[in-house]
């Protein structure tokens, strides 16, 4: 801590967030650059980010676990799509077994990081439980993740007031909430209520996913069908083996979907219509009016979405809400729905970087001035980088590449004897928007989200196999960064 008579604490590298990515990187950093003193930032009481925020029943990842887990560290058993509790104990696990817990400073929320070029370091204002503080650092690493931690995207609905059950949204699930013998209704058709929707239905009298459009949902295996034949070997054969099973086809999942996208409507029509009871009609509640990925696959392991549906213990809805009643809510058909419970599953709200203020020499950074430079830097703030995953594939992927640069990019420094870097923007590069997707989260958002480049190194790729190269192949000094 620093007092008005002492400087400020300095440590070289400092890490805001102690999720995945924060955990992660701090890994990375213990490993390949052990001389450089390191601090890691966390607003929460607690460690694993997204993984210990939300709590609600069913919980799990929206990636398979052989690429949403460490390139460095496998993932345990042949698990593929996990529940939250089980990725928290694998991302304490980590951070335990190489020592990067001790270095988490817990309710540490920084308000805001300004840049001095003269003396080549940040500032970083710190709100702590003993009172405001600042530190000083070569390098400030966001690993905040993109969305707010405060609350969700939650749409205020006509005739709410009236509604006499229970409302609550999936960010902050209340830890009272039991749905045993309940009807509840869950808006959404995202990943959270299809995660949500078969959790619930083993207790309550019924659920009922109530969606405004469809969502492409394909079941996988629970259990990864490569990571069970191959058990017996060790660790460091198998889980290559299958994170690049994994990997491949995703990508080629991706392309195939962007090239031929009534193929893979088709392919996954097919599969859903064979898992529906005959009374559900695949074409008017999982038929998506847009093409596949152009907002993100649902996956559901073993189907368990559609086995509620089969049973009983859950429906689907189609329709637009006119208003909430007392009892539950009214359709733009007439309908109604009672509900005891609803749950609003409505997204998440964008907030890029924890929303933490930025200054450069004394100016503010507006983020929708800025561009992003192969998607972890951003063009003219000095030795800042950032951690934010794919849209298509799983977020481990980019972070695990992001480190890799940060750790390229010290040893550079150290080489050449140089004490900053920064992207200058290219004024020929055309912009584009920093997420090319249309969810409602991102569309939400855009217009203060930095921009993204018609061309390499300003664009973003979502393309694993191309960043590997650009990212760790590539030459730091590439004509692009400016180096002092």
């Amino acid at each position: 801590m620093s007092t008005p008579e002492q400087s400020p604490e300095h440590v070289d590298v400092l890490v805001i967030g102690a999720g995945l990515s924060g955990i992660g990187a701090a890994c990375r950093l213990r490993e390949e650059h052990p001389g450089r003193s390191l601090a890691v930032l966390e607003m929460r009481e607690v460690s694993g980010g997204t993984w210990d925020l939300f709590r609600y029943p069913g919980i799990r990842s929206d990636s398979d676990m052989f690429t949403f887990g460490y390139r460095w560290r496998p993932w345990p058993g042949d698990t593929a799509l996990a529940d939250g509790q089980l990725i928290l104990d694998y991302i304490r696990t980590v951070a335990e077994e190489r020592g990067v817990d001790r270095l988490v400073r817990y309710q540490h929320k920084v308000t805001g990081a300004s840049w001095d070029s003269d003396a080549a370091r940040w500032t970083v204002h710190v709100e702590t439980p003993e009172g405001a503080t600042t530190l000083t650092t070569d390098l400030l690493w966001s690993c905040a993740g993109y969305y707010d931690y405060k609350a969700g995207h939650t749409p205020v609905f006509p005739g709410q007031e009236e509604y006499a059950g229970r409302l609550v949204h999936p960010q902050h699930w209340p830890e009272d909430l039991d749905v045993t013998g309940k009807k509840v209704v869950v808006i959404g058709s995202g990943a959270t209520a299809v995660t949500l929707v078969p959790a619930l239905a083993g207790d309550a009298e019924h659920v009922t996913m109530l969606q405004r459009s469809p969502t492409y949902i394909l079941s996988r295996p629970g259990r990864d069908p490569w990571a069970k034949a191959l058990a017996k070997l060790p660790a460091a054969i198998s889980y290559p083996v299958v994170r690049w099973k994994n990997i491949l086809l995703a990508i080629g999942t991706y392309k195939l979907a962007k090239a031929k996208p009534q193929v893979v409507k088709g392919a996954v029509r097919a599969g859903v219509r064979r898992q529906l009871p005959e009374h559900v009609d695949v074409d008017t509640h999982f038929k998506p009016s847009y093409d596949p990925w152009d907002q993100r696959l649902c996956f559901v392991p073993d189907g368990d979405l559609f086995k509620v549906l089969r049973s009983g213990d859950a429906s689907v809805v189609t329709a637009a809400i006119d208003t909430f009643t007392e009892t539950g809510i009214r359709l733009t058909d007439g309908s109604e729905l009672e509900a005891d419970v609803v749950v609003s599953a409505t997204g998440l709200k964008l907030l890029p970087f924890g929303g933490i203020p930025l200054e450069v020499d004394g100016k503010p950074v507006e983020l929708s001035e800025t561009m992003s430079y192969k998607a972890l830097m951003l063009s003219g703030i000095p030795n800042f980088v950032y951690t934010i995953g794919y849209t298509n594939a799983s977020w481990t992927l980019k972070a695990d590449l992001v480190a890799d640069y940060v750790c390229r990019m010290l040893s550079h420094l150290d080489k050449t004897g140089k004490r900053s870097f920064v992207a200058d923007r290219d004024p020929s590069v055309d912009e584009r928007p920093f997420l090319d997707f249309s969810s409602g989260y991102v569309q939400r958002a855009l217009d203060g989200l930095p921009r993204q480049g018609d061309r390499a190194p300003w664009k973003l790729d979502q393309n694993y196999l191309t960043d590997v190269r650009t990212i760790r192949r590539d030459a730091i000094d590439d004509g692009v960064l400016t180096f002092r």
